[in-house]
């Protein structure tokens, strides 16, 4: 059984900096397609990043030199590097993983609250 772990979400001012963690246990993150999503109040969720086979990333255009998404092998666990954050960026954050090779497969964290306010 495999289980996505979220940390790292809180309260930041505009401006400040937050990193997201998304431990994946019962698997391995280099036979996970790992993404980021995120939801806001009102609002469908959107993709934020993803990585896959550890080389592979993509990112929303909002997210893109901003947030870096990054893995760690020897911690089992896909980052997210937020910075420069705004009001706009307050969501829950979710961590999404999906089976390389087999679409079947695939599990979502609990999510975690970023809240970005002065």
């Amino acid at each position: 059984q495999v289980r996505l772990v979220e940390s790292g979400g809180g309260l930041v001012q505009p401006g400040g900096s937050l990193r997201l963690s998304c431990e994946v246990v019962g698997s391995r993150i280099s036979r996970i397609n790992v993404a980021w999503y995120r939801q806001s109040s009102g609002k469908e969720r959107e993709l934020v990043a993803d990585i896959s086979g550890g080389a592979n990333l993509n990112y929303a255009d909002y997210a893109k030199g901003r947030f870096t998404i990054y893995g760690d092998n020897a911690e089992n666990t896909v980052y997210l590097q937020m910075n420069r954050l705004t009001p706009e960026d307050t969501a829950v954050y979710f961590c999404f993983g999906r089976l390389l090779g087999n679409s079947e497969y695939e599990w979502w964290g609990q999510g975690t609250q970023v809240t970005v306010s002065p």
